[in-house]
């Protein structure tokens, strides 16, 4: 008879990430490289947090128009970097993978460490349908505290926009004017239709941009 296979146990097996728990940043990177299967989890004011399956016409489709939009601001301006859901390291509580962000690559708010972005990206963009409350909120505040100089959310259940920009350390919103375009204080030239955007109008957004 031969004998019995032998089993190994890792010593200290590494714990897996679960939504609800309280961790530093550096254990939350620790757990999530464990788990290559996990495609999205985030660190939000030292809460783990790990979204629900995404719906095509909810978050992932309007993502990709907001995307498209900072990419034709982005490729016209190399000193900008854009990004789409990389991981942004913004203090030790927080590690975030927004929808979208805009950052300077040299003198700005933020810098590169092994390929991630640490401090906070001037410019940073989220999608929210069921996310709302959180968006809104921890996420919000974890923006604002660490200077994000303008926050958007795009609540797609409700149809609607917020632009937030950072003002003596609050966030104020702010509205488009007649023309229903707002243009980015921290990247001039940078506009948003956002009355077309919340009609679906995607060419006249584009026509703002490129005419910008």
């Amino acid at each position: 008879m031969s004998a019995a296979p032998r089993l190994e146990f890792a010593s200290n097996p590494i714990p897996r990430l679960e939504t609800g728990d309280s961790l530093t940043s550096a254990e939350f990177e620790r757990r999530y490289a464990a788990m290559p299967g996990v495609k999205k989890a985030e660190l939000i004011e030292g809460m783990v947090i790990m979204p629900s399956p995404v719906k095509a016409d909810e978050h992932s489709e309007p993502q990709a128009f907001l995307v498209g939009w900072l990419f034709l601001y982005a490729h016209r301006h190399p000193e900008v970097q854009m990004g789409d859901n990389g991981t942004v390291r913004l203090d030790n509580d927080n590690n975030l993978q927004p929808d979208g962000f805009l950052r300077l690559r040299q003198h700005g708010t933020s810098h590169m460490v092994d390929g991630y972005v640490e401090g906070a990206p001037e410019l940073a963009v989220e999608v929210a349908a069921s996310s709302v409350s959180i968006d809104l909120h921890a996420k919000k505040r974890a923006y604002r505290r660490n200077g994000v100089r303008e926050y958007i959310v795009w609540r797609t259940r409700d149809r609607a926009l917020d632009w937030f920009e950072l003002v003596d350390g609050d966030y104020i919103p702010r509205e488009p004017g007649p023309d229903g375009v707002i243009e980015s204080r921290a990247f001039p030239g940078l506009r948003l239709n956002v009355t077309a955007l919340l009609a679906g109008d995607l060419e006249t957004v584009v026509r703002t941009q490129l005419d910008g």
